[in-house]
C-alpha cells in the first residue's frame, strides 16, 4: 500500500550524501518498486529528451547520483549521464540507479586541459587566447564520456593527480577568502571541516571552486542572515551590489534556491579576487587526456562554449570566448585526438548552433548534447533537443549509450575502435547503427543485454 511518509523517508536517503553508495541505491530500489506507476513517466525512446552532463556530489551539486537519475527519469528524460569535474566516481551509482529506472544511462568526467601546446609539441596559437574558460587562457574544458565499465578504476588513478594538485590550490585560495572575510567582519574558513569535510573528496570525488564559494556563502549568511540584511551587508562591508532581480531574490529569505542563487553572485563578484590560476600539472595538455581517453576505449570531447550574452544560471558574465577563431580551433582540436563535441543547446543561439553542427559535420566529429547540473534552480529538462532541427542528438545519445555497453563488453566494440566489424561505416552510418543497438537495449538488464547484442553484431544479424 502506498505509504506517502515511508517514499518521503526513501527519497531522503536516497539523496543523502552521508550514506554509501550502497545505501542510497537500496533506497532507489525501494522507492521504484512501491511509489504509485503513474509516477513514473512512460517515454518514447526515439523521442525522449536527454541529458548527458549532470554534476552529482561527486564534484558539486544538490544531488547524488540516485536522486540525478530519478530526477531525471521524473522530468521525463529517457536517458542520464553523469560528468563530475576530475572524478569518475558517480558512474557506478549512476549507471545502476539508470538500470533501476528503465532509462538509459551513462558515465564520464571532465577535466581542464591545456591548450598550450599543439599536436606537434610545440607552442600553440591557443596558450594566450580565452577558450571556454571564463577563469584562465589557454586552458579549456573537455570532457570524456563512454567509459567502459571496466577502466573506471583506471580512470580514477589517472584522475587522482589531478585531484591532489586541485585541493592544495582551492586551500591556498582559501587563505585568500579568509583575508577577505576578516576585513569584512565575517568568520573565518576552517578548510578541512567547512570544505574538506562537506566534500566527497575522501571518495574519489573533487574539490571544486563551487565548495569554496559554498563555505564563503555559508559565512555570509552567519553573519547577515537572509534577506535584506544580506543585500545590505554584501553591498556594505564586500564592495558586492547587487542587480534588481538579484536583490528581489535575496530579499526572499524563503527563496527555495537561496544558496545557489548566492554562490552564482559569488562566484562572478568574489572568486576573481582570491582565484589562483592552475598549472600544467592540475590542467594537463589535452593531447595526453585525448591519449588516455583512447587508451581506454572512451570519446574525448571538446565542451563548446561560444559568446556568452545572459548566462542562464547567472554565473558567467556577457564575454567572448572562441566563436571569432572557431574555425582555427576545430582544426586543432582534430590535430589533438578529439573525436566529439559537447555543447548545450539553451545556453547558444540559433546561428551558433547552426555553425556547430556544420563544423562537426565538416571535421566528423561526434556531437554529445547535455545541459550541466549544478545547482537547484536548473531543470533537468532540454526541450531544444526535440526540434527538428536537433533529433540528431537524442540518436548520438543512444549511439553513445551503446557505444559505452558495447565497449564494456569488448573494447573492439568502441565507436571509434579500428577493430571494430562495423569500422569500414562512415561515421554518419556507424552513429545511426550504433542508436538503433542502443535503443534495442533492455534498459533494465543493459549489461547482458549488450553482451547478446555484441554476438549479434558479430554474427551481423543486427
Amino acid at each position: 500500500m502506498y505509504n506517502e511518509i515511508q517514499m518521503k523517508e526513501y527519497q531522503t536517503a536516497i539523496n543523502d550524501p552521508s550514506l554509501d553508495r550502497s545505501s542510497r541505491l537500496a533506497a532507489l530500489k525501494s522507492l521504484a518498486a512501491e511509489e504509485p506507476k503513474d509516477i513514473f513517466r512512460e517515454f518514447q525512446r526515439s523521442s525522449a529528451e536527454i541529458n548527458n552532463h549532470i554534476h552529482t556530489i561527486y564534484s558539486f551539486s544538490p544531488y547524488s547520483p540516485s536522486m540525478a537519475a530519478l530526477l531525471a527519469m521524473k522530468a521525463g528524460l529517457g536517458a542520464a549521464g553523469s560528468v563530475d569535474h576530475d572524478s569518475i566516481a558517480a558512474a557506478e551509482e549512476m549507471l545502476a540507479a539508470c538500470a533501476l529506472l528503465g532509462i538509459g544511462g551513462c558515465a564520464g568526467f571532465e577535466v581542464r586541459a591545456s591548450f598550450r601546446t599543439g599536436a606537434d609539441g610545440k607552442e600553440s596559437p591557443f596558450a594566450s587566447r580565452k577558450i571556454n574558460n571564463p577563469d584562465s587562457v589557454g586552458y579549456a574544458y573537455m570532457t570524456v564520456q563512454g567509459i567502459p565499465r571496466q577502466s573506471i578504476k583506471k580512470t580514477a588513478e589517472f584522475l587522482t593527480p589531478i585531484r591532489t594538485k586541485r585541493l592544495g590550490r582551492t586551500r591556498a585560495m582559501t587563505d585568500s577568502a579568509n583575508s577577505l572575510l576578516l576585513e569584512a567582519g565575517l568568520s573565518k574558513i576552517d578548510f578541512d571541516a567547512d570544505v574538506l569535510a562537506q566534500s566527497k573528496y575522501n571518495e574519489e570525488g573533487e574539490i571544486t571552486e563551487r565548495h569554496l564559494l559554498k563555505a564563503v556563502a555559508d559565512k555570509i549568511i552567519l553573519k547577515f542572515g537572509k534577506g535584506n540584511e544580506l543585500c545590505e551587508g554584501l553591498k556594505s562591508k564586500m564592495g558586492i551590489t547587487l542587480p534588481t532581480k538579484q536583490i528581489a531574490m535575496f530579499s526572499d529569505a524563503n527563496n527555495p534556491h537561496y544558496i545557489y542563487d548566492l554562490l552564482g553572485i559569488l562566484k562572478t563578484e568574489f572568486l576573481p579576487k582570491i582565484f589562483i590560476q592552475p598549472d600544467e600539472e592540475e590542467c594537463i595538455p589535452a593531447a595526453k587526456v585525448t591519449a588516455f581517453a583512447h587508451s581506454i576505449a572512451a570519446i574525448p570531447a571538446y565542451a563548446y562554449l561560444g559568446d556568452v550574452g545572459e548566462s542562464p544560471t547567472g554565473d558567467k558574465k556577457a564575454e567572448k570566448f572562441e566563436d571569432d577563431y572557431i574555425e582555427e580551433l576545430f582544426a586543432e582540436i582534430s590535430r589533438l585526438g578529439f573525436k566529439a563535441v559537447t555543447y548545450m543547446p539553451p545556453r547558444n543561439t540559433p546561428e551558433q548552433l547552426r555553425n556547430l553542427r556544420r563544423l562537426s559535420a565538416e571535421w566528423g566529429f561526434m556531437e554529445i548534447s547535455g545541459v550541466d547540473i549544478n545547482s537547484s534552480r536548473q531543470s533537468f529538462n532540454c526541450p531544444e533537443v526535440l526540434k527538428p532541427e536537433f533529433h540528431h542528438l537524442l540518436d548520438t545519445t543512444w549511439a553513445l549509450i551503446a557505444h559505452e555497453r558495447l565497449a564494456s563488453v569488448d573494447t573492439c566494440y568502441g565507436l571509434f575502435s579500428e577493430t571494430n566489424p562495423v569500422a569500414s561505416m562512415g561515421l554518419s552510418e556507424r552513429l545511426s547503427f550504433y542508436a538503433g543497438l542502443g535503443r534495442k537495449l533492455d534498459l533494465f538488464h543493459p549489461d547482458e543485454s549488450a553482451v547478446m547484442l555484441a554476438k549479434e553484431i558479430d554474427k551481423g544479424d543486427t
